[in-house]
């Protein structure tokens, strides 16, 4: 699965400090309004999953799941990451538009 595209939009969405990552930073980024896209790595735990799959479709964030922990991680310049939230609706956009693209994935 080639995620080239969306990982370097990541990448760029973080050094524009457009980013947050971790389990709190998202999920508080989804609940505050200030996240217009919530990305998940494949290989999180299903608990995870379903944690963001039920909080994103309660508060109409967009959500997919790709790559894994490490590549999303090394996209942000950081060890492996679970979640990040994207905090700009240009990027956000981009982004989405990158993955339906690149692979005709649905939002989760």
């Amino acid at each position: 699965m080639k995620n080239n595209k969306v990982l370097s939009l990541i990448g760029l969405a973080t050094k524009a400090g457009k980013t947050v990552s971790g389990d709190f930073s998202t999920e508080k980024s989804v609940k505050t309004g200030k996240g217009f896209l919530a990305l998940v790595a494949d290989d999180a735990s299903e608990n995870t999953k379903k944690k963001f799959r039920n909080m994103c479709t309660y508060y109409e964030v967009p959500l997919y799941f790709l790559s894994d922990k490490e590549s999303l991680g090394r996209a942000m310049g950081k060890e492996f990451r679970a979640s990040l939230a994207v905090q700009d609706e240009n990027f956000a956009k981009a982004i989405m538009k990158a993955l339906e693209k690149e692979s005709s994935k649905k939002p989760a």
